[in-house]
């Protein structure tokens, strides 16, 4: 018996003893791959040196002061790389001690903003179906994933929720990517004329949907006119990397690749890549003018944020990202990994779509490839896969409730950044055995044939 509150308290974990690289061990000796980072975390693997050797040093030196009384060096470092490397209208930095945080604090600086600047009646939040964005209340509701939400639905304040950018499954046939992302813009564009333009705070959405769809990207401009869509309002847009962020599809900002800047933009796992816990969110310097120009102060905080062992830690993630140039190695590999994945998959009748950017991959499983007809979720296809690829030595991070929050099943992919070629080979190869056996256990591939 255990002691702990798991996640799943009547379920029999092996217990991790060790990190080497991107394998994890347990203590019974067994290897698995982590080609999930956890949960899109550790981007740079286990027991990294040099990562190691500067938490160490900051222990030694200072682990912690309270930032109602001091700044610390890492803190300053760390917030000046982010803001140098950021795009160029996000000149500040708040440091958290994780993704829900990051977001809480998104949410609180937007409304702080408009009340500050004598807007007060903006207070509603628009954001996407399909979407997650955290577990605090705050964070839950703003996210759209109807599964999560249904128990706290009492307790979460009002949010809107708009169509995904989610080509494989809101794409009509025969619509072109640009009719896509304009249908979708004109809906944001009716929500907040419905609202009340006056009324409304904030666009937030995922910049690369992570785990409630399974590595989702945008189709080319959709964020350049929700962007426009915004500006045209008054309307904010909060940007949440905290899972796509950080170098997971190649750019240390995803929002990169899609050529737009938000005026907020939330940051987590992969800052710190499970070294110390550690989030940030990174604000325009509009936000910053207002509020200093205002009350002077940000009125909200935590016990633990800016912690200085947490800081040195991702101050070093980010110098061996740099140092290394893992960012190539992330297109590379990753386009290795969706290569070899849909070569495997090209005719399988229960693959339905391989998607991502960079190191962050989703694979979606359907019962009927040419309707796209989900699984029936009483066999809890992912939660199978999962299974299987752990008794093959792969970790990987399955979900249910692709489609509508209660069916549907993908397999997301978030490999370290280090991963080799060889290494993506043999991820591919389990995790390819691990689906044909979860088929094989549901009685799936008995049925089809």
């Amino acid at each position: 018996m255990t002691n702990v509150l798991h996640r799943a308290p009547l379920a029999v974990l092996p217990v991790a003893v060790r990190g080497d690289g991107i394998e994890i061990v347990d203590s019974a000796g067994r290897r698995y791959i982590d080609a999930c980072g956890g949960a899109a975390v550790s981007c740079l693997g286990h027991s990294h040196p040099r990562v190691i050797e500067a938490i160490q040093r900051q222990v030694q030196q200072l682990a912690y002061a309270h930032t109602s009384f001091f700044t610390t060096e890492p803190a300053e470092a760390l917030a000046d790389m982010l803001v140098e490397a950021a795009p160029k209208n996000l000149g500040h930095v708040y440091f958290v001690s994780g993704g829900s945080e990051a977001m809480e604090a998104a949410l609180k600086l937007a409304r702080q903003y408009f009340v500050e600047k004598g807007e007060p009646g903006r207070r509603h939040f628009l954001a996407r179906r399909q979407s997650y964005h955290g577990n605090t209340l705050g964070a839950l509701a703003i996210g759209g994933n109807a599964w999560r939400r249904e128990p706290f639905l009492p307790l979460l304040m009002e949010a809107h929720h708009l169509t995904p950018c989610f080509a494989y499954r809101e794409q009509r046939a025969g619509e072109t990517d640009e009719a896509f992302a304009q249908r979708l813009a004109d809906e944001l564009e009716a929500k907040i004329l419905g609202l009340g333009p006056e009324s409304v705070a904030a666009f937030v959405a995922e910049t690369v949907v992570g785990a409630t769809a399974g590595a989702v990207p945008p189709v080319r401009e959709y964020f350049k006119k929700v962007r426009a869509v915004c500006d045209k309002h008054g309307v904010l847009l909060i940007l949440d990397e905290v899972m796509s962020g950080m170098g997971r599809t190649g750019y240390l900002f995803a929002c990169e690749e899609d050529g737009v800047s938000p005026d907020i933009l939330a940051i987590a796992k992969g800052l710190g890549a499970g070294y110390q816990p550690i989030g940030a969110t990174l604000l325009s310097n509009e936000i910053f003018d207002t509020i200093v120009g205002g009350s002077g102060f940000f009125q909200h905080g935590h016990t633990y944020i800016g912690h200085a062992t947490a800081c040195a830690g991702a101050l070093e993630v980010q110098k061996v990202i740099a140092e290394d140039a893992l960012l190539d190695n992330v297109k590379v590999r990753g386009q290795q990994l969706r290569a070899l994945l849909r070569e495997r998959h090209a005719h399988h009748p229960f693959v339905g779509d391989v998607r991502g950017r960079g190191l962050f991959t989703g694979v979606e499983l359907v019962q009927d490839r040419e309707s796209k007809t989900p699984f029936d979720p009483k066999h809890k296809l992912h939660a199978v896969i999962k299974s299987e690829a752990m008794k093959r030595g792969l970790m990987v991070y399955p979900m249910g409730g692709t489609v509508d929050g209660r069916i549907g099943d993908h397999v997301l992919l978030a490999p370290p950044f280090i991963t080799t070629s060889e290494q993506i080979e043999t991820i591919v190869e389990r995790l390819s055995d691990a689906i044909e056996g979860a088929l094989g256990a549901i009685g799936a591939i008995g049925a089809k044939a």
